[in-house]
C-alpha cells in the first residue's frame, strides 16, 4: 500500500524516487498521482516527505485532482534552458531536471521509475548523474517499491476493483444472451437470415457493452473457440463461426477508462451440447478448481497452490507444466496472478525460483486452472478474483455462474 513507500525505501536505502512520463499506460505514475487524468508529468519523492507533482501551465488544474503539492514548470522558462544550451536537447534536458532537482533539494541514492524511450532513458540518467555530484542515481530490476507497495491494495482500491468486477459480469452475461437469441442451424449457430454468427461478431457485442459501461480492452479480449480455445492466449480468430459442441474460452479484462483499475475472469462455454469428453474434462477441472481455491488462506505462501493444482491435475492422467516445462497438452500455465492497476502484478501464484509471494490482507488476485487439448481441437479454463480482506478472510469477488452448456 502507498503508506509502505517511506519503510521501503528506508529498506532499499533509497533517499528520493522520482517517477516520469505518460500516465497513460504508466501504472507507477497513474498510482503515484492517484488517478488524475494528466499526459506528461513528473513526480518527485523524497523519503519522508509527500510527493510533489511537476506539470505544465496546461494541466495545473488536472494536477490539483491528484491531490498533490503541484509545481508549474513554467516557472523554469525551458525556452530559455534551450537557447542556453545551443539547442542541444539532451544538455538543456540535464540542465531542465538539475535545475529542479537542486530546488527541491534531493540528495543522496535516487531511483527513477516511469516510462520512456530505453536508449534515451539511458543517455540521460547518465548525463544527470555525472552532472549532479549530490545524487546517485540506481534502478531497481524486480519488485521496485512501488511494485511492492501495489501488491497489497487499500479499502477503496478494491471497491474500484470490485465495481468493475460487477460491470464485467454483466458484459459476460450480455454475450450469453447474444448468443442465445439466435438459432442452430445444424452445428451453425446462425441469425434470422441463415447467416453464421462470428467470432467477430462476439467481439463486437463485447466491446459495444464495455464502451456502455466506461470500461475499455487494453489489449484484445480472448474469445476463442475449437482448437484456438486449446492455446492459452489465443485471442481467436474473428472469421471463425460459432459452432455447436467446440469449447469457447472467454477471458475478459478490462481496464476502467482513463489508465484505471482491472478485472480478470474467464468462462468456458460449448453452445448446445459437448460431448461426453469435454463433460468429463470440465467436470476434472471443476474438481481441481473447488479442491485447491477452497485451500487459500491468508499468510500462506502462494507458489503452494500451483503445486496443489498440479498434483490434482496430475491424479487425474493430465501432464503438467511441472514435469514438462514444453507442455502444450494438459495444464500448461502458472495459476494466477496479482491485479490492480495492471492486469497482471503480485502476488504471482506460481512456483518460479525467487518467487516468494504470501497471501496477506489487501492481496486482489486471479486463479485461474485450465486444461488445453490443442490436438484434440479444445481446452477450457475458468477464471475467478479473490481478495484477502483486512479480517483475513479470502472473498471471491467473481459473482458469476460456471454453466459449461449454453442451451440453444
Amino acid at each position: 500500500m502507498k503508506r509502505d513507500l517511506d519503510r521501503l525505501m528506508q529498506e532499499r536505502g533509497l533517499d528520493a524516487a522520482i517517477v516520469w512520463g505518460t500516465v497513460k499506460g504508466n501504472s507507477t505514475m497513474s498510482y503515484i498521482v492517484n488517478g488524475a487524468k494528466l499526459s506528461h508529468v513528473m513526480v518527485v519523492k523524497k523519503r519522508g516527505q509527500d510527493p510533489i507533482l511537476f506539470c505544465g501551465t496546461m494541466e495545473r488544474e488536472e494536477a490539483e485532482e491528484s491531490g498533490l503539492p503541484v509545481v508549474d514548470t513554467s516557472k523554469y522558462n525551458y525556452r530559455k534552458i534551450m537557447e542556453d544550451a545551443g539547442g542541444d536537447r539532451l544538455k538543456a534536458a540535464v540542465a531542465y531536471y538539475k535545475t529542479i532537482l537542486s530546488e527541491v533539494g534531493v540528495t543522496g541514492k535516487v531511483a527513477f521509475y516511469g516510462l520512456g524511450g530505453i536508449g534515451r532513458n539511458w543517455l540521460l540518467l547518465r548525463a544527470l548523474d555525472d552532472a549532479i555530484p549530490e545524487i546517485t542515481i540506481t534502478g531497481e530490476f524486480d519488485d521496485d517499491i512501488f511494485l511492492t507497495a501495489r501488491r497489497t491494495k487499500e479499502p477503496e482500491e478494491i471497491e474500484r476493483i470490485k465495481a468493475v468486477g460487477r460491470k464485467t459480469c454483466e458484459v459476460v452475461q450480455h454475450v450469453i444472451d447474444y448468443l442465445k437469441s439466435h438459432r442452430l442451424d445444424g452445428d451453425a449457430l446462425v441469425r434470422s437470415d441463415g447467416s453464421p454468427v462470428t467470432v467477430g461478431d462476439c467481439k463486437a457485442e463485447i466491446r459495444l457493452e464495455l464502451a456502455k459501461r466506461m470500461l475499455i480492452e487494453e489489449v484484445d479480449t480472448i474469445f476463442a473457440i475449437g482448437r484456438d480455445a486449446g492455446i492459452p492466449h489465443s485471442r481467436g480468430n474473428d472469421a471463425d463461426p460459432i459452432e455447436a459442441g467446440k469449447t469457447i474460452v472467454f477471458d475478459i479484462f478490462p481496464q476502467e477508462q482513463g489508465g484505471g483499475y482491472f478485472f480478470d475472469m474467464t468462462r468456458t462455454f460449448v453452445v448446445g451440447k459437448a460431448s461426453p469428453e469435454i463433460l468429463e474434462a470440465y467436470r476434472q477441472l471443476e474438481e481441481c478448481f473447488d479442491t485447491v481455491s477452497a485451500k487459500l488462506e491468508a499468510g500462506a505462501k502462494a507458489a503452494q497452490y500451483q503445486t496443489q493444482i498440479c498434483d490434482c491435475f496430475e491424479k487425474q492422467g493430465h501432464e503438467t507444466i511441472r514435469t514438462n516445462p514444453q507442455v502444450t497438452n494438459g495444464y500448461v500455465h502458472s495459476l494466477g496472478h496479482g491485479i490492480g492497476l495492471d492486469v497482471h502484478e503480485n502476488p504471482r501464484l506460481s512456483d518460479f525460483p525467487g518467487i516468494d509471494d504470501t497471501l496477506e490482507p489487501g492481496s486482489v488476485f486471479t486463479f485461474e486452472p485450465g486444461l488445453y487439448y490443442p490436438d484434440k481441437g479444445y481446452g477450457m479454463r475458468i477464471e475467478d478474483v479473490y481478495v484477502v480482506t483486512e479480517s483475513n478472510e479470502v472473498v471471491n469477488l467473481t459473482n458469476f455462474p460456471r454453466d459449461l452448456v449454453v442451451k440453444i
